[in-house]
């Protein structure tokens, strides 16, 4: 990884440890291209923060809709009408059952992958491997001829090399899926370690509230773990890679771009003072740059408030005197952008760091206030930024697509209309409207006041006329077509959103009476919610994976672990197959198992790998349950060799039972006895028996 004059500097003394580290960082910062890249990283902040205002804008709406608030102009609209306020939350019912059914399917109960990695049709191995399987067939070869067989023709020879060619490919394939467990095991291992499954569940329930979500990693940072060393548990620092979920919020990228790759991202990060030293001491910060905004950390001057800040703090019941105004914490831009070579020279860098001009170069860029405390070159080989975003619904042509709340914010309006004029007509016509004649009642008579067995007190009309003094009238009751309107707009919800009422548990009419038709039911609707988990598969879990796989590749001690593997997504699939590959397995097992015909074909390899995926289910140790493949291999190797003994035991007993003593011929052996002396079946015939098997 190659740096743009951030090299981590070690400190001499501990006393003298904060001025040392400002003077170091003065004069870093003060270098041309570490101004030139602040100023460049002012500039795209900027841009982006200017174009990301409508979505944002949209986003508050969003988060208003699941919390079931209504917009600050829609609330003093109804403020200034009066009546009643009800907030009929569809969305959050919507909601919460996508992100149930988006849990079930990708995270299942724990055990489930939403991923795997399979071996390539034809899987390249490690040359060593290749070379080592080629020799072995060679060494075959070499023996057939050795053995006195004569020299194979043209047509033997082709014969034996196909034969000896897919014998290697067989061989090549089992060493891959080998090596491809031993890397799935390892992955999974990081994976867990490192937060995915807590930031793919965070992450699912932003892919429904807002137009788009975002995942991140792998991302390197120092941490504290416990581990064993001398028969103790003591406190160590390792560096290992982390997955989290981002802020929507917290995003920004270029306003031309299609896709997150396809420009500059920008990351805003709220850091405390742990957040900053668990920086120190990772390779590409720069330690004496973090030690001077640590001891300028609550000296002010390194935030970045924005309008949507307080909004979004408010919308999630926050006070935003603690939540945004905050001295413990420091606002940071982590910028990813692809510079131009030529203004990299011009800033200062040299040619050997920038070989072609016209070239340009993928850099990260960490800014707090105006000290620069990272700037790296080439922190992919591709030049990824480590961010996955999808949405609910993708939009062709844009990162930002639509959630839940953007697919029902018109029938959530409508459903909210209803529900108000209903509270208000259901108060209005609950009880008789009175109308007074107030002349008729006499000074001090309380009109507001009413209840059983009142009197009211009344005096002569001005006009002798015989107008009555109070009247009583029924306003009508609209409930039955406000009822109506609401539930059209419900069930117009089910299909906007792709979430049927039934998920939730309701009661559906018609077919949904009954299993069979309820089945048949979220079988259709799982049709919908497929397309959302297909986003989520090739957009963040697919590339993702990839990404982790590959810095394994780059980064690994372990030769066992390199092979020629690609990444499946199981999302998808899983949804609308997972039962039936369950219940297809379970017959095709029960076949082997009670046809004496199916396992000859399978053999005990076949069968075993079958009651080892029936096992996986059971949430126990499979390899003590079934053998592993090693030990089957030894298994049957064992009972070849006894079983070859025995055939060789029963053929030489039934040639001493049919010859008879021949003249001048030795004496016949026991039937029993074999040429060295030992009985079959006895002692010493069992002992050869035992050695020959082990």
């Amino acid at each position: 990884m190659a740096s743009l004059g951030l090299a981590i500097i070690p400190v001499a003394r501990a006393s003298d440890l904060e001025a040392q580290a400002k003077a170091k960082s003065d004069q870093l910062q003060n270098q041309p291209v570490i101004q030139s890249l602040a100023a460049h990283t002012r500039k795209r902040w900027e841009v982006a923060q200017s174009s990301k205002r409508d979505l944002e804008e949209r986003m508050l709406q969003c988060l208003r809709q699941r919390s079931g608030e209504y917009d600050p102009d829609v609330a003093a609209q109804i403020k200034r009408q009066g009546g009643s306020n009800i907030f009929m939350n569809i969305t959050s019912v919507k909601c919460r059952a996508a992100t149930s059914w988006l849990r079930d399917t990708l995270l299942g109960n724990g055990s489930d992958k939403p991923w795997a990695l399979d071996a390539t049709p034809e899987p390249t191995l490690p040359p060593d491997v290749v070379a080592s399987l080629q020799g072995q067939m060679q060494q075959e070869l070499m023996t057939m001829m050795q053995n006195g067989m004569q020299t194979p023709s043209q047509e033997q020879l082709r014969e034996i090399a196909l034969r000896m060619k897919d014998a290697a490919m067989r061989a090549q394939k089992e060493e891959a899926e080998e090596r491809v467990d031993r890397m799935e095991l390892k992955m999974e291992d990081q994976l867990i370690e490192g937060g995915w499954t807590d930031a793919l569940d965070e992450f699912l329930d932003d892919i429904v509230t807002f137009p788009y979500a975002v995942l991140k990693g792998p991302v390197k940072r120092k941490r504290k773990t416990l581990q064993w060393q001398g028969g103790e548990l003591v406190p160590v620092e390792e560096i290992r890679n982390e997955w989290e979920r981002v802020d929507p919020f917290m995003l920004y990228w270029a306003p031309w771009a299609w896709q997150i790759n396809d420009g500059f991202v920008i990351e805003r990060h709220k850091l405390t003072r742990d957040d900053l030293q668990a920086l120190l001491d990772v390779p590409g910060y720069n330690n004496d740059a973090i030690r001077t905004v640590l001891a300028e950390f609550s000296g002010g001057g390194l935030k970045e408030w924005l309008w949507a800040d307080s909004s979004k703090a408010t919308a999630e019941g926050k006070d935003t005197t603690y939540a945004v105004n905050s001295e413990d914490l420091v606002d940071a831009i982590q910028l990813w952008d692809t510079v131009p070579g030529k203004d990299l020279l011009e800033w200062g860098m040299t040619e050997e760091e920038i070989p072609d001009a016209a070239m340009s170069y993928p850099c990260e860029v960490w800014l707090i206030g105006n000290t620069v405390i990272r700037a790296v070159l080439n922190y992919d080989p591709l030049g990824r930024k480590p961010y996955y975003v999808t949405s609910y619904e993708s939009i062709p042509g844009s990162v930002a697509g639509k959630g839940v709340a953007d697919l029902c914010r018109d029938t959530q309006a409508m459903c909210n209309s209803a529900a108000r004029a209903l509270a208000n007509n259901m108060g209005i016509s609950s009880g008789p409207q009175v109308g007074v004649n107030v002349s008729r009642l006499p000074p001090g008579e309380d009109i507001t006041e009413m209840y059983p067995w009142k009197i009211w007190q009344f005096q002569s009309s001005e006009f002798n006329d015989g107008s009555q003094p109070l009247q009583f009238f029924q306003p009508g009751s609209n409930a039955n077509e406000l009822m109506a309107v609401f539930d059209k707009f419900s069930a117009r919800a089910d299909e906007d959103t792709m979430i049927p009422r039934y998920m939730t548990g309701e009661n559906t009419p018609g077919a949904g009476r009954t299993s069979s038709g309820l089945s048949m039911l979220i079988s259709n609707a799982g049709k919908g919610i497929k397309q959302v988990i297909t986003n989520i598969d090739h957009n963040v879990i697919v590339p993702a994976i990839e990404r982790l796989y590959q810095d394994n590749l780059r980064y690994s001690k372990d030769p066992d672990l390199i092979g020629d593997v690609k990444c499946v997504a199981r999302g998808a699939s899983s949804l609308v197959v997972k039962e039936a590959e369950a219940i297809r397995r379970n017959e095709f097992l029960q076949l082997v198992l009670n046809s004496p015909v199916a396992q000859q074909i399978v053999g005990m390899d076949g069968a075993a790998e079958l009651l080892r995926d029936a096992a996986k289910n059971l949430n126990g140790n499979v390899d003590r349950i079934v053998p592993d493949r090693p030990t089957m291999s030894t298994i049957q190797q064992q009972q070849q060799v006894i079983a070859q003994l025995q055939q060789q035991l029963a053929m030489m007993a039934g040639e001493m039972q049919g010859a008879g003593p021949a003249a001048g011929a030795a004496p016949m052996q026991p039937k029993n006895m074999l040429p060295d002396g030992s009985q079959v079946g006895g002692r010493e015939s069992n002992m050869m028996v035992n050695r020959v098997a082990s």
